[in-house]
This record gives C-alpha cells, sequence and structure tokens, in this order.
C-alpha cells in the first residue's frame, strides 16, 4: 500500500483529471425521461417543446448527472483500496440539447482528514465544470470521495 500524506495530497488541488466529453442525443434524452418516468413534453414531445422559451426538446437535469457520473479522480492521485461515495452538489445553469457535446472536467478542490470511530479518514471533494460545445457552462457539481 501506498503511504501518502495530507500534504502530499493538497499539493494535487486544482490538478485536474482527464475530461469527459458526451455527445447528447434525442434517443438518450427520450430514453432518460422514460426511466424516470417523466411525462414533461419538454423532454419528449418536439412539437410542444418547439412552442416554449427554449424551442425544442431539451434534457431532463438528471441526464447530464447519469451521462457524466461527476466525480472522476486525477488519473493515479488515489491510491486507496476503500473509497466511499461521500454526496455530491449539483447546479444547472443552462439547458442541454439534443446536439450538444458536453465536456466535463473535474479537479480536486479540498482534502481534509477527520477522526471516525475506526479510525482516520480522508474526504476528498472534486469539483466539475461541464460546458457545451458553445464553450457555456451548463452545470457545475461537487462530490465528495472518503478514504476510509
Amino acid at each position: 500500500m501506498v503511504v501518502v500524506s495530507v500534504d502530499e495530497l493538497r499539493g494535487m488541488i486544482g490538478k485536474e483529471a482527464k475530461v469527459e466529453v458526451t455527445q447528447i442525443e434525442k434517443g438518450m434524452i427520450k430514453k432518460a425521461a422514460e426511466a424516470i418516468g417523466d411525462p414533461n413534453p419538454l423532454w419528449q414531445d418536439e412539437k410542444r417543446a418547439r412552442k416554449t422559451k427554449y424551442g425544442g426538446i431539451i434534457a431532463p437535469p438528471g441526464l447530464l448527472i447519469t451521462a457524466m457520473m461527476s466525480g472522476s479522480r486525477p488519473e493515479g492521485s488515489m491510491p486507496f483500496q476503500r473509497l466511499l461515495a461521500g454526496g455530491g452538489e449539483w447546479e444547472f445553469l443552462l439547458p442541454i440539447r439534443a446536439g450538444d457535446v458536453i465536456t466535463s472536467t473535474t479537479a480536486l478542490a479540498d482534502v481534509y482528514e477527520r477522526e471516525g470511530k475506526a479510525g482516520k479518514m480522508l474526504f476528498f471533494i472534486f469539483e466539475t465544470i461541464h460546458k457545451n460545445q458553445l464553450d457555456e457552462v451548463v452545470a457545475k457539481s461537487r462530490s465528495t470521495l472518503i478514504n476510509y
């Protein structure tokens, strides 16, 4: 097992992970809406969606969560076996449309240590910026991983 100090881990704050790119397709949007049982015409009915302020079908916010699975880590930076998901937060800023290409870039934002019942735990906070092909930020997310 590799031993890494908290100070060494803090030195990785801001280091970006591999960029993830996802092509958003109409079929993907429709399947996501059907999977969650959401009949909102914004995600399924092109004719009705065209009459809205969006001018066409948009993706339900949950599609981005599912497609991107925010929280990827910088390669080779987490030499731990026992990681637990510690939660996440999302901020949706712009609608996502069929045909959009979403680029998600994740970086380590913080790392800290706490004492738990079973000993020391390390908390890793990752921030991800999700941009469309026009370089517009469509969403931001934060996720926590816990090494116990």
